[in-house]
């Protein structure tokens, strides 16, 4: 088996995902074909062979469905002879097509991929596609279903977690994204969207309140409480799975729940020799992948039991870690990861998260290891984990480690 590198990742900067948001008038399409030319023109890959494009993308319906990847590739100036791959495993979707990608190189299936994945949240709304795990009583009823809302503030309940921890979570979010745009810290990766002319659209995250403190949080009403308490009364289903609980504790609402924005990531990886014949040099080495089936109602603890997994499998602790991106889903997901494994906060997220910048569904996966190695690379560290929490139940992580 052959090492699978990562030679570059970039990704566009994330839009607010609503009508009035800079990227509002982009496609699924045009946003996916312009982060495939990025790669191809900064690494030089006319010609390279370019086994498969593997993209992430949740809500597959309208403008992002029928094989987006394929429409990407010849939307985009690949060579039409590179097919293309839709995937979907919800959040970690662009995660998941990295991994699907490194572990196809790994067994020599190809020598290079592009994978990563896109989400136009203001364009194809979520849920826009009738998941049957909602809406299908066959399954909603049997998995006791409620919405990722009410999750988060299950796990608040379940793990002692107060709105005073998760707010002063997403004021650290908001700081620390602030800092690493101020100092330039994303300037390696992120591209900016330009319009059919030329003229740059978006050239930076623009969901961010890097004003944002406690006073501020502090005003704002649960978000969940309302559809958890009285219609349709989610906290009883939530009860009846668990009991023991007593009652639901409404913490999160928009200020300590990621952001629904727009945006696209791409990551090349390919094995030793892809890189020597196109003169690049590998960045990190992909060190291992896990995914995980857990708990469909309270859903969003998979991070725990995945980085559990990864560790186990390969032999490694989690002091072996330098650095995490946990993906900031809602506040009450990374205090769970940082209360299960007992690490340094300062070591979680360290440029921000979705809180601050948002969560474009499909690309999250793929944007979280793209800015896990250029911190890697700031720090001069060595080895870093990235992991996501997926709705019904699933978690993903993925060890990188620099070379």
């Amino acid at each position: 088996m052959q090492d699978a590198y990562i030679y570059d990742a970039l990704r566009t900067p994330r839009g607010k995902g609503r009508k009035d948001g800079s990227l509002h008038e982009v496609t699924a399409l045009r946003l996916s074909a312009l982060t495939l030319n990025a790669m191809k023109d900064r690494n030089g890959l006319d010609g390279a062979p370019i086994e498969d494009v593997i993209w992430g993308n949740v809500t597959q319906v309208k403008e992002q469905g029928g094989c987006l990847a394929r429409s990407a590739v010849l939307a985009s100036e690949l060579d039409e002879s590179i097919p293309g791959l839709s995937i979907n495993r919800f959040c970690a979707s662009g995660m998941e097509a990295v991994n699907i990608a490194a572990n196809q190189v790994k067994g020599g299936a190809g020598q290079a991929y592009i994978a990563g994945g896109v989400e136009m949240m203001g364009r194809v709304p979520m849920g826009s596609d009738g998941a049957a795990i909602a809406v299908d009583p066959s399954v909603a009823m049997e998995t006791y279903f409620v919405p990722q809302g009410i999750s988060a503030d299950i796990i608040a309940t379940e793990y002692g977690f107060n709105r005073d921890q998760a707010d002063a979570l997403a004021v650290e979010s908001q700081r620390r994204a602030a800092q690493a745009w101020e100092e330039g810290r994303f300037t390696k990766s992120v591209i900016p969207v330009t319009d059919q002319n030329g003229l740059t659209i978006l050239d930076r995250d623009e969901y961010m309140r890097p004003g944002t403190d406690m006073q501020a949080l502090g005003a704002l009403n649960p978000a969940f409480q309302m559809m958890g308490e009285q219609m349709p009364g989610f906290d009883k289903v939530a009860l009846l799975k668990y009991p023991h609980l007593e009652k639901i504790h409404h913490i999160h609402h928009a200020g300590n729940s990621s952001g629904i924005v727009d945006g696209a990531a791409a990551v090349l990886i390919g094995n030793k020799a892809f890189g020597e014949a196109h003169g690049l040099r590998p960045r990190a080495r992909i060190k291992a992948t896990a995914k995980i089936g857990t708990d469909p109602t309270i859903m969003l603890t998979g991070p725990v039991p995945a980085t559990q997994k990864i560790l186990q499998d390969n032999g490694m602790t989690i002091g072996d870690i330098d650095l995490f991106e946990v993906n900031e889903a809602f506040a009450s997901v990374v205090l769970r990861f940082q209360q299960a494994f007992d690490v340094d906060p300062d070591l979680v997220n360290v440029n921000g998260g979705s809180i601050a910048m948002g969560h474009p569904l499909g690309a999250t996966g793929a944007i979280i290891i793209g800015t896990l190695l250029d911190e890697l690379e700031r720090q001069d560290k060595e080895c870093g984990l990235a992991t996501l929490c997926i709705a019904s139940g699933m978690g993903a992580a993925t060890i990188i480690e620099r070379v």
